[in-house]
């Protein structure tokens, strides 16, 4: 019983990160933000990463450990994204639109809390690979407020584009945090399924 209830709220969280990887991505290229391209790589991680626990769900402990090793490293992916586009940014430093910015992290902290409420009740039903998609929707949270912050600063304090770069800094730092985390889990649950 648990199991299904588990899979049917990892589905609905895939598919909400799915559809607002493609909202985020789109206003990023169209406002030129860092933060809104890590954020939305992070969208499309947390699709992937819902859809894996969806599948993983039957396999054994083991098996389940290693994907939760690899989802650890999928959490380096928003750090990637970040760097690529901070790297563009410094050739063209001119600041996103800030309103556009902070509506979009408005609604992407509606899709996480929603995702983080969904999974709070089974971040520990299934050791490393429940914890990583919790812990990734909370985290996203985070990172969404801030980008709200920051185009409340560009449109009001700091007309620029580190207020942007400085968040995306941010996501990328909480994402490997996460991916410690989840690393830690999972090899405590290798080495239990090794017992």
């Amino acid at each position: 019983m648990l199991d299904n209830k588990l899979r049917k709220a990892v589905m609905i969280v895939a598919a909400a990160n799915l559809a607002y990887f493609g909202v985020e991505f789109m206003v990023a290229l169209n406002i030129g933000s860092a933060s809104l391209l890590a954020d939305s790589a992070d969208f499309l991680e947390d699709a992937s990463v819902n859809l894996l626990i969806f599948f993983a769900m039957a396999w054994s402990a083991k098996s389940r450990a290693r994907i939760g090793m690899l989802m650890a490293l999928i959490l380096l992916a928003p750090g990637v994204a970040f760097l690529w586009t901070t790297w563009h940014k410094f050739f063209n430093p001119l600041p996103p639109a800030p309103f556009a910015l902070s509506l979009t992290g408005l609604g992407a902290l509606v899709v996480n809390m929603s995702c983080a409420f969904l999974l709070a009740n089974y971040r520990h039903a299934k050791g490393s690979l429940t914890r990583a998609a919790f812990l990734s929707a909370r985290n996203d949270a985070y990172a969404n407020v801030a980008i709200i912050g920051a185009g409340l600063v560009t449109a009001f304090l700091w007309h620029s584009a580190w207020p942007d770069l400085i968040v995306g800094f941010g996501i990328a730092v909480i994402n490997l945090d996460a991916a410690k985390e989840i690393w830690e889990a999972a090899r405590e649950e290798h080495a239990e399924a090794h017992v």
